[in-house]
């Protein structure tokens, strides 16, 4: 309803075994939206709390970034009535959301398919490298081995270089973007039906899904693309250009009256009419003879100055920013895409990425500081499963739950 700042997702309990990026991003995205997640950890911790070179009250920053809005339940999975209390809090939830490579966690005890015929309104989504069936999908896999076989790699870079890795991990993201498109998609027919569904997410589907345009070109032409560096392939005035004194820009005049302008912009009112750039199929065949008129009119000037101009007259442009420069931004502060974690212990402040997700009348406007391993345990067995001290107490002394990070053992 209007001013609730809970989230539209407000209600809903999502039990998430996942851990390190893709399933994480996900969850913190249903959290950020309003639904309850109960992070289910091993006793030593999701494995990206490690990860260095940066650290926070005792957690790694990149554990940081998609974590917050969460309840940390630690469960030794192989210790006896472990499975028990994992399948009671899967009765209470809605959503069940795991990484595991297929078949692992039946072995650990919890089947999928015994648990949705148990519970045929539950929302099951399983995120892996390759999917649940098919030749590879047993094969282990991490962003950059999905982004070498998606052909993604093969696409970045510069021209007549090697192939080169994405700088954010795009296989990880899209997929937990994906889960959560389908777990609201299986909300949304679950509360017409009744039925909840099974939802089965593969980082290289949701890479090769992203091809876009390049993965049609191929099929319909047979032509293989290659790097694709700061320009594209279809539009010779969509790429970066070299201004004075080292600075650059890129533009994406990829109209007709974008085009005009930027020849009207750049002093090269001659070319409009030219018959080799009339149109777009026109430059792009004789792009080459283009770029021998627009790169060196674009050093004339810094960056900055044709920023100006450009927006002046109403051509796309912009800086190639670093990230100081990208996080400073004014539009990125006024957007609250950094946005500050505070938590109640020592230390226990973070400034990290907003949600990029605004929502007028139901966003959610505060979050909560990533908690460390099983910080939540007894209350969300007392809150949620309705157990008394002794029996928490029990399971704590029997091993099932942990309530601090237990250091692993290496073998």
């Amino acid at each position: 309803m209007a001013g609730s700042h809970v989230g539209p997702l407000a209600g809903i309990r999502v039990l998430d075994f996942t851990q390190f990026l893709a399933g994480p991003h996900g969850t913190q995205i249903l959290g950020d939206l309003g639904a309850e997640i109960i992070k289910i950890e091993a006793p030593v911790g999701d494995s990206s709390r490690t990860v260095p070179p940066h650290y926070l009250a005792g957690d790694s920053l990149y554990f940081h970034t998609i974590n917050r809005n969460k309840r940390s339940v630690a469960v030794n999975m192989k210790a006896d009535g472990a499975v028990d209390v994992l399948r009671e809090l899967i009765d209470k939830s809605d959503v069940v959301i795991e990484n595991f490579r297929p078949g692992v966690l039946a072995r650990l005890g919890l089947d999928r398919d015994a648990e949705r015929e148990r519970r045929p309104d539950l929302v099951w989504c399983s995120i892996s490298g390759f999917g649940q069936d098919g030749p590879g999908a047993e094969l282990p896999a991490y962003d950059m081995i999905v982004q070498a076989l998606s052909g993604t790699m093969s696409l970045t870079g510069e021209p007549g270089g090697s192939p080169v890795r994405t700088g954010i991990p795009i296989g990880d993201i899209a997929a937990g973007l994906h889960a959560v498109i389908g777990i609201e998609a299986a909300l949304l027919r679950r509360k017409a039906t009744g039925l909840g569904d099974f939802l089965d997410i593969s980082m290289l589907d949701c890479l090769i899904a992203m091809l876009s345009y390049q993965g049609t070109y191929y099929l319909q032409s047979g032509a293989i693309p290659g790097p694709q560096g700061a320009r594209h392939d279809s539009i010779p005035t969509y790429r970066l250009f070299a201004a004075k004194n080292g600075t650059s820009l890129v533009t994406t005049a990829n109209t007709e009256r974008m085009w005009q302008s930027m020849a009207k912009v750049l002093g090269l009112e001659q070319l409009i009419d030219d018959e080799r750039f009339l149109l777009n199929p026109d430059r792009l065949r004789n792009k080459e003879a283009l770029w021998e008129y627009l790169e060196p009119a674009f050093l004339k000037k810094e960056a900055p100055e044709w920023v100006e101009l450009f927006n002046q007259n109403g051509i796309p442009v912009g800086t190639v920013n670093n990230l100081e420069q990208a996080l400073t931004h004014p539009q990125v502060l006024h957007r609250k895409m950094v946005v500050e974690l505070e938590g109640d212990g020592e230390g226990e402040r973070v400034r990290t990425l907003g949600n990029p997700v605004k929502l007028a009348d139901s966003g959610r406007t505060e979050h909560t500081f990533p908690q460390p391993v099983g910080a939540a345990g007894p209350t969300v067995l007392a809150e949620v499963l309705g157990y008394d001290d002794d029996r928490i107490q029990a399971l704590i002394g029997s091993g099932v739950i942990a309530t601090e990070k237990k250091v692993p053992v290496r073998t």
